[in-house]
């Protein structure tokens, strides 16, 4: 698999401590052992290390009080720290009281939270490390970023270039139900919750309704909302917000929900979408938004994400800050002034300073309307101009 370069980038972990969350696969150790070859690493997946700990948290005092004058400035990395919940208040004492540093990881926040844990009051600065990006791949050694690759694949690194995606994938969302759900107790009915992870990803993008989801899956509405829930505190997917600021129309309020990866998200759907299809469509949307939320995580931590969507299901598929950018997402060859209609009637609600159709058209053009322009962008220029920093 080739290495590629990856866009996470930490502070100084000889003066600050950070939290680095990510879902499972996503490439934190694999980061840490390239970048942090120094470092101290407790691996709380590895069950002795783990049994260790849980058994006797002040050991992580005993041993690492003392900085050794060999590496006095290597940090301290525990892995997967929602494993353990009760170190972080050993680790709060030695930031307080010694010269150590942590990193620590998480790829779940659901135990921290439900005991309470001692998330050390800003102490840790919050990081987030997403799939891989059009970026990294194009600054790989291999081939360049393949969309329609990448809606089957997937874009956690181990999947991306895998000449056996499926059975990646299966392994993937078969050890996240047994590690994840089952060993950690978050639900009490596993087959239940695994057909609503299939009919989640079936109605992946669209507007969350619970009770429509609930029928499905032969559960409580209340016990759907808990398995979205879950999803998002396993960092396995994350809500949508609508923009709500229009002047003129009335504006839907619902969310929708994505998941994290659209190689996972299709599998659990069970299809495999081809270029030309609905299904192609969605995936290229979702594909999109994970580049939107990479850059963000990235690059722009502050910006805000939206949809813009009115009660009459007028619709822009993006929305960045205060119309920062806006984005139409289509995946046809041929766009033409009728697929930027939205773009126009969103116009209306205020200035736009980019307001831009991604498309699979081969040359980028201009659109006119009775406010301006609007530029179509082949998906390949657009990605390489977002990280850039272009629009936001």
């Amino acid at each position: 698999m080739s290495d590629f370069p990856r866009l996470l980038q930490l502070p100084d972990l000889t003066q600050q401590n950070v939290f680095l969350w990510g879902p499972r696969k996503v490439g934190k150790s694999s980061w840490i052992r390239k970048h942090l070859p120094d470092a101290v690493c407790i691996d709380l997946l590895k069950s002795d290390v783990l049994y260790e700990y849980a058994s006797r948290p002040s050991l992580l005092r005993e041993r690492y009080q003392t900085v050794p004058a060999s590496s006095p400035a290597a940090p301290i990395v525990i892995d997967e720290i929602q494993k353990c919940p009760v170190l972080l208040d050993e680790v709060h004492w030695l930031i307080e009281n010694s010269p150590r540093r942590f990193l620590l990881t998480g790829s779940s926040a659901r135990k921290l939270r439900r005991e309470h844990a001692n998330l050390l009051g800003g102490r840790a600065w919050r990081r987030e490390m997403r799939p891989l990006t059009s970026a990294e791949i194009n600054s790989g050694a291999g081939e360049p970023f393949n969309v329609e690759r990448a809606v089957l694949t997937g874009l956690l690194p181990s999947h991306y270039l895998s000449s056996s995606h499926a059975e990646d994938l299966r392994g993937y969302v078969s050890d996240y139900l047994v590690e994840e759900i089952a060993n950690e107790g978050m639900v009490r009915n596993l087959p239940a919750f695994s057909e609503f992870l299939r009919v989640a990803s079936i109605t992946n993008a669209e507007l969350l309704n619970y009770t429509n989801v609930a029928r499905e899956v032969g559960v409580s509405a209340k016990v759907v909302r808990g398995y979205f829930q879950i999803l998002e505190d396993t960092l396995l997917g994350f809500r949508l917000s609508p923009w709500s600021k229009s002047k003129h129309r009335r504006m839907v309020e619902t969310e929708k929900f994505y998941f994290f990866d659209v190689g996972v998200c299709n599998f659990l759907a069970r299809r495999a979408p081809a270029f030309g299809t609905p299904e192609f469509g969605k995936s290229f949307e979702h594909l999109i938004l994970m580049e939107l939320q990479a850059y963000r995580a990235y690059r722009a931590p502050d910006s805000e994400i939206t949809f813009w969507r009115t009660s009459n299901q007028q619709e822009v598929d993006f929305v960045v800050n205060d119309k920062q950018l806006a984005l139409e997402i289509k995946a046809s060859e041929r766009t033409s002034q009728a697929d930027c209609r939205h773009l126009s009637t969103l116009r209306e609600d205020g200035p736009i300073k980019h307001r831009i159709l991604v498309s699979f058209d081969r040359a980028p053009k201009t659109l006119a309307d009775s406010f301006g322009t609007i530029q179509v962008l082949p998906w390949q220029e657009f990605l390489a101009r977002l990280w850039q920093g272009d629009f936001f």
